[in-house]
């Protein structure tokens, strides 16, 4: 019983990790219906910023943490400004290589610069963080993982329901004409939506090299791994990539301790095509219907 609550707990603190990955690339599909293949090369960035300026510039971790969210937030406004908005008004398809060319362009470089070693980040998370309930220890890390990934996704879900920016997101993301009429700058919508996507895969590619040290292909490989997450969850819904990120968080690691380690990097690709054959557009995701 206390291997099971020690998976149960580590899954959801997994599950949160995964949602909070999700949440930057349905904030992207809802309001310009893209799908972003740029995500894991912009969380690799947001990892590896925040290791040079913590280990190799050796700046305080709260400096580094601040520093590393700005820069991130800045660079998905330059990606919008400079790659994205000349397209508006092209194909879809031609959108969606432009981000895969993204992709490889950013591990390309990440690789150039770091090679395909394992770096860590400074030991700074208190032990305090490791919970003990019985014989059940919980390692401070995926406390630290269950606490960021509830904050963010608590701030998100404020900003998205109360702020007039993300009110404005959600008028975009229902209807771009009707919002255009009523004055919303649909443009800077999109840009915001990258800026804010940017920072929160930088936020995942940190808390996962809090768990596992960080490595150019695993982190870049977390943006793959996010497709069955939100396809599971609906693509255009935000409840449904938390719910998501949950239900493959937990998969995996009881996958992982009760049938093979090695089956557990399957299982979310699994769920993957049963979800694509049985629920096209996930639990959450609203189906489109045309009329002719």
């Amino acid at each position: 019983m206390e291997f099971f609550f020690q998976i149960l707990i580590n899954g959801l603190s997994i599950g949160f990790l995964y949602a909070l990955t999700a949440l930057g690339f349905v904030m992207i599909f809802k309001s310009s219906s893209v799908l972003n293949f740029a995500h894991g090369g912009l969380m690799a960035i947001g990892a590896f910023l925040f290791l040079v300026l913590s280990v190799w510039a050796r700046l305080p971790i709260w400096l580094a943490f601040i520093l590393t969210l700005a820069g991130s937030f800045s660079l998905g406004f330059i990606i919008e400004r400079f790659f994205l908005r000349p397209l508006i008004g092209e194909a879809l398809i031609e959108v969606i290589m432009l981000t895969l060319g993204l992709f490889i362009m950013f591990r390309g470089l990440l690789l150039f610069i770091f090679g395909g070693d394992i770096y860590s980040y400074p030991d700074f998370l208190p032990p305090a963080l490791t919970f003990h309930w019985g014989p059940i220890e919980v390692a401070g890390v995926y406390v630290a993982t269950f606490i960021i990934g509830l904050i963010f996704l608590g701030l998100f879900g404020f900003f998205f329901k109360y702020s007039s920016q993300g009110i404005y997101m959600r008028s975009v993301a229902d209807n771009q004409p009707a919002a255009m009429a009523l004055g919303v700058h649909v443009r800077r919508v999109f840009a915001l939506s990258w800026a804010i996507a940017a920072l929160v895969c930088a936020m995942s590619g940190i808390v996962l090299g809090i768990i596992n040290g960080i490595n150019v292909h695993e982190v870049s490989d977390l943006g793959i791994k996010v497709f069955p997450v939100v396809i599971l969850g609906g693509l255009d819904s935000i409840g449904g990539a938390i719910l998501g990120g949950i239900i493959i968080g937990l998969l995996e690691t009881f996958t992982g301790g009760y049938i093979s380690s090695g089956l557990r990097e399957v299982v979310p690709y699994i769920v993957l095509i049963i979800i694509l054959l049985i629920k096209p557009y996930g639990l959450f995701g609203l189906v489109e219907i045309e009329r002719v």
